[in-house]
């Protein structure tokens, strides 16, 4: 892990500045360039300090093209003129902002409805920056009452999931002192298996974490057999063991394109659910949802009631001061699409997977491991007969293009997997995916005539960020 920090000294270098950003005044003129990494000694004009900052930008890769990233990166400007309406409003201040803490309970209101709570007035939940987030909540959440069922003295709890959790997981694991017991992938299952997932419970186990939408491949965790598993487990054994929905991604995908796949609050074992907002919720981050089916799922002592600035407030976050134009946002996005514009969006974004994921194939050159059935999302890898290159060849050359599609290697028990994975959003439209195809298609002939992958002579780099 790399930290930022603060530069060598000896190594200051000025900006370099063209003069034509000065300005006539004295305080706004260019006389010498601002430093790098301490701050001026004197204020410079705002258009000055806007054009500094925004040629740098421009090294960045294209948001529209990252094809690594889950997150929205396109919204309706309309969008865009409430989120900077509301960019001043802290949203922990409720008494002084009771509407934008009204469209948070709304937006609440909504999930739950639409994962099926079996009484949508009685789920709890709240906004988060994001999943990372929401996953903490929820784990807290599942740690307090496994102890207020009662442990040996110097018991450790522990937590179940499969290898493929996003990060955020082994971070809460890591953080509130809990064993992450974990599940292995197994020849070409990808991700949990529930009768695994069951034998791995024991009295600590503070619950099982099902992902409803791997980013490794894509792929839906099995919730229902999960559930079926740990039913089977409370026969036997007598242990009760909640399950939480890690449904970042697919938690506003297959209510709409799924209906019939039950894995949502319609189990009883489902205690809670996030998703994130800013995913394929279709808002710009950063805002995610943890909703728990009832008050019980969600221990009182954890949720704080803070006489602030002029009123009582719950609150159960781990960020205090936060914006709320992502809630604003998210309100709007539910009001403007409906259940229909949804599935609309929704569909349109698999269609565009699942033919790409059919163009690539044809390409011959490469194997898919999903086809964004599921997510719109899908996985391959090289096929078995290339040798010139690897996937990681292909992910550099790609990016010479603009494309940014991260190549990675599987966790244990697949290390020797190494994929490429494709993320389809609103806005990469058809027309965006045919130049992705034509620019891969355009690469092929050159990378066969390699004598060997490169990444053979250096250590190969993951694109990937989980």
């Amino acid at each position: 892990m790399a930290l930022h920090k603060g530069p060598d000294q000896s190594d200051e270098r000025a900006l370099s500045v063209n003069p034509f950003f000065g300005e006539a005044n004295p305080v706004g003129g260019m006389t010498e360039a601002p430093p790098r990494h301490r701050l001026p000694d004197a204020p410079m004009a705002p258009s000055s300090a806007y054009q500094l900052v925004h040629d740098e930008l421009m090294l960045d890769g294209n948001s529209r093209l990252n094809l690594a990233t889950f997150v929205t990166t396109w919204m309706e400007p309309q969008a865009g003129v409430l989120m900077a309406e509301c960019r001043d409003k802290n949203m922990i201040d409720k008494d002084e902002y009771p509407r934008t803490a009204e469209l948070e309970r709304r937006c609440v209101a909504m999930l739950a409805d639409l994962w099926n709570a079996p009484d949508p007035s009685a789920a709890v939940g709240c906004s988060t920056t994001g999943s990372s987030e929401a996953c903490m909540l929820a784990g807290m959440a599942l740690k307090r009452r496994w102890s207020h069922r009662g442990s040996a003295p110097g018991a450790r709890p522990n937590l179940v999931m499969g290898v493929n959790v996003q990060v955020c997981w082994e971070k809460f694991c890591n953080f509130w002192e809990v064993e992450a017991r974990q599940v292995p992938m197994e020849g070409d299952r990808f991700h949990l298996d529930p009768q695994a997932a069951a034998e791995l419970c024991d009295e600590n186990t503070i619950g099982v974490v099902g992902i409803l939408g791997s980013t490794f491949d894509g792929s839906y965790e099995p919730i229902a057999d999960l559930c079926a598993a740990l039913d089977a487990l409370q026969e036997r054994t007598g242990l009760d063991i909640p399950v939480h929905v890690d449904a970042a991604s697919g938690g506003m995908i297959a209510p709409f394109l799924d209906e019939d796949l039950v894995w949502d609050f319609r189990l009883p074992r489902v205690a809670s659910i996030n998703t994130s907002g800013h995913k394929y919720g279709l808002v710009y981050p950063g805002v995610g949802w943890a909703l728990w089916r009832d008050k019980e799922a969600l221990p009182e002592e954890l949720v704080f009631r803070v006489n602030y600035l002029g009123g009582d407030m719950p609150t159960f976050a781990l960020n205090f001061s936060r914006p709320g134009a992502q809630v604003v946002a998210q309100y709007y996005t539910f009001l403007r699409l409906g259940r229909e514009g949804y599935r609309a969006v929704q569909r349109t974004t698999r269609d565009v997977a699942r033919s790409i994921a059919d163009r690539v194939a044809a390409l011959g050159d490469f194997r898919l491991l999903t086809r964004g059935d599921e997510l719109p999302v899908f996985a391959f890898t090289t096929a078995p007969e290339v040798e010139a290159y690897d996937v990681f060849d292909v992910s550099r050359r790609l990016r010479e293009s603009g494309w940014l599609v991260p190549a990675y290697t599987f966790p244990p028990h697949r290390e020797d997997l190494s994929v490429l994975r494709i993320v389809c959003r609103n806005g990469f439209s058809t027309d965006l995916a045919d130049l992705f195809v034509e620019d891969l298609t355009r690469l092929l002939p050159e990378l066969r005539r390699q004598p060997h992958p490169f990444t053979r002579d250096k250590e190969a780099a993951t694109g990937f960020h989980h």
